[in-house]
């Protein structure tokens, strides 16, 4: 049996605050930021701030969808393998040509995929139904095509506006530009484009035993992991991450560095470590010296010593200072706040229903276990990584999910079916 421990003992969680009540009290006071310009090329990931609607139909001519010839359905319509039609060839399209020449009855036209059909002209033979495909062997155009096979009205034709018609609202408020709305924000004609503002985090570090990610361990000391972490994290989720650096456990070292952050304009203040019970977790009482905290700790594993305030009227988030902890506070507290600062509407994390094939153990809190998630024929799978102590990193690469254990129990069975949260792509296989 795996157990799911964070580095405390079994606790009782009566005066503990729930997760979805501390994320609700989170996300209650989070507005959606003002909006700015960018250029369209640069806003992948980027929130629409304001709806965008087509100024003209596109396409905004008839075109054909094949390489072929445009014909009057009519003038093919007894052709077939055994009776072909022969017609002369009168015109040749390329596309971007312009607008070509109406076609005359009982004519064809050679044209292009995207080429705009001739006035006249109702329907595209494709040029494998006809003898240009199996008798020509350069690009000259030829005087007279044999068609082989009858078409509709219609067919292989594209109409004007088959994509968007003038006026039309093609993307709204709130939608996240893929790539594919980057190319409809190019289709009509935006190279800039208004979008909600990427939140600024200011990411802190705290603790004696921390040193840079380049300089010299000594006795006792440790690499700051969590900075660069964090850092990534903000990027993921559409914020644009500052590092503050380390913080002793000295009081004046944790203002000087949070007050830096509100000098540069920082939008929520994030840090890790220093807001447990310990005598020199200082970071908890530096904050209600010029500020208040409205609640540090939540029901949950890992992740209990939790703080939530406000440091000279900006929001601060004080996550745990073990690694694991710190990136799951953060997936379940953070993402949303992200995520609802740079306009996002929905703010749930992707989830799969699995079959969990390892035992669990946890002390009765909300916990969310470290698990590789894989797709198996009648569905989806968990596996435990190992170790569910919040100190080892390396558990947190093993893992592509996390399985979530309600509040109030302590024992996951194998064969049980659960919830995980998805933090990257499930695998084929394990």
């Amino acid at each position: 049996m795996l157990n799911s421990d964070d580095g405390g003992g079994r606790m009782e969680s009566q005066d503990l605050l729930s997760v979805s009540e501390a994320r609700e009290r989170l996300l209650s006071g989070v507005e959606v930021l003002e909006s700015e310009t960018i250029i369209t090329q640069t806003a992948i990931g980027r929130v629409m701030a304001e709806g965008v609607f087509a100024p003209h139909d596109v396409p905004t001519f008839e075109s054909s969808s094949m390489d072929g010839y445009a014909v009057r359905a009519a003038d093919v319509a007894s052709a077939s393998t055994d009776n072909s039609v022969a017609l002369p060839v009168t015109a040749d399209i390329p596309a971007g040509s312009g607008i070509p020449e109406a076609l005359t009855e009982g004519a064809a036209a050679r044209i292009m995929t995207g080429a705009p059909m001739p006035a006249g002209a109702d329907a595209v033979v494709p040029i494998e139904l006809t003898d240009d495909a199996c008798q020509r062997d350069d690009a000259r155009v030829p005087q007279y095509v044999s068609v082989i096979s009858s078409v509709e009205h219609g067919d292989y034709v594209r109409p004007a506006g088959q994509d968007m018609h003038s006026g039309e609202q093609v993307l709204r408020t709130g939608n996240c530009l893929r790539p594919q709305e980057i190319g409809i924000l190019a289709a009509v004609g935006l190279a800039r484009v208004r979008v909600v503002r990427q939140p600024r985090v200011a990411i802190l570090s705290t603790g004696d035993e921390l040193v840079e990610v380049d300089g010299t361990i000594g006795p006792g000391q440790i690499r700051d992991a969590n900075s660069f972490m964090l850092a990534s994290l903000v990027r993921r989720y559409g914020g644009v991450p500052a590092l503050l650096g380390i913080a002793g456990d000295r009081t004046q070292d944790v203002e000087s560095m949070l007050d830096r952050a509100l000098e540069s304009g920082t939008d929520w203040l994030v840090s890790s470590g220093g807001v447990s019970v310990g005598a020199f977790d200082f970071v908890r009482r530096v904050v209600e010296r010029h500020g208040e905290i409205s609640f540090w700790k939540v029901n949950m594993r890992p992740g209990k010593p939790l703080c939530f305030g406000h440091y000279r009227g900006t929001p601060f988030l004080g996550l745990p200072g073990n690694p694991v902890s710190a990136m799951v506070s953060f997936e379940v507290f953070a993402r949303p706040v992200l995520q609802k600062l740079g306009g996002r509407c929905n703010l749930g994390k992707p989830s799969v229903e699995v079959t969990v094939l390892d035992e669990f153990a946890s002390d009765g809190r909300e916990s969310y276990l470290r698990v590789m998630v894989c797709r198996e024929d009648d569905g989806f799978v968990a596996h435990s990584v190992g170790s569910q102590d919040s100190g080892i990193l390396t558990s947190l690469v093993r893992a592509n999910a996390l399985l979530m254990v309600p509040a109030g129990e302590t024992h996951v069975a194998v064969g049980r079916r659960m919830k995980a949260w998805m933090l990257d792509w499930v695998h084929d296989e394990c």
